[in-house]
């Protein structure tokens, strides 16, 4: 499910609980709409309002944690192909094949990643290509020490980067538990319907609930973006990797 439609269900939920703390509101008697009554509710929304923003925090730090490190891993990357082409070049011409290779993968990885066609799913998996580079750096045969020691350095890039690439493919879960998620607008959810309870019905207090509730479930859609970090609308750029394409082959 999407994160703009989980968002959805999230303000429906918690607008809905607005709505019918109106609704209990019309049907207590007045003694259960007293001062002391008041003040109890106020006292025991205080308390869920406190563990709602320390689940909402530790939702937050996960997903932005989550993003930040992919978006790190990725930069890490696209920094380790370009001096991994810079070494098959100091090799020699022998690498040729091994650097078409490399380039191939990484125009294969920006259209598997990021798309052209958003009905496409994102696929962050390494490929068989991956493989095949670090077969053709064993193929090579060093006549010298220093083609030994770029050989070995070669292999070790190639090990790394296609260890990270398998790495992204394993973050790709999402960071968030379910049961957190659900606990945190069931909360939430109580905690609007205290609002309304002993607030009138009329166009403001309903307008202003309706903003909050809009703002409440902006901020879990924000969280459930940034816990997609190749899908969505706010996505890890592309960009690092395609600076790098820009430097294969020179």
């Amino acid at each position: 499910m999407s994160s703009l439609a989980i968002s959805g269900i999230v303000f429906g939920c918690i607008f809905g609980g607005a709505l019918l703390g109106l609704m209990i509101r019309a049907l207590l008697p007045e003694p259960h709409l007293a001062a002391d009554s008041k003040d109890l509710v106020k006292l025991g929304m205080g308390l869920i309002a406190t563990m709602s923003a320390l689940v909402l925090g530790l939702l937050i730090a996960s997903a932005k944690g989550s993003f930040d490190a992919q978006r790190s891993e990725l930069t890490q990357i696209s920094a380790n192909v370009i001096f991994f082409d810079r070494i098959l070049a100091r090799y020699g011409p022998e690498t040729k094949e091994a650097r078409e290779l490399l380039r191939s993968s990484v125009v294969n990885a920006l259209d598997r990643i990021w798309p052209e066609d958003s009905s496409r799913p994102s696929q962050v998996e390494g490929t068989a290509a991956s493989e095949a580079i670090f077969d053709r750096i064993l193929e090579l045969s060093p006549k010298n020490e220093a083609q030994r020691t770029l050989q070995a350095q070669a292999l070790k890039l190639a090990t790394d980067v296609a260890q990270m690439r398998w790495l992204l493919f394993a973050q790709r879960g999402s960071s968030i538990p379910t049961p957190f998620l659900a606990i945190l607008v069931f909360w939430l959810t109580i905690i609007f319907a205290s609002f309304s309870l002993f607030a009138p019905a009329n166009a403001t207090v309903i307008a202003t609930l309706l903003v909050c509730a809009l703002s409440v479930s902006g901020a879990i859609f924000l969280i459930l973006e940034l816990d997609r970090p190749f899908a969505g609308f706010i996505q890890i750029s592309s960009a690092p990797l395609r600076n790098a394409l820009e430097q294969l082959g020179r």
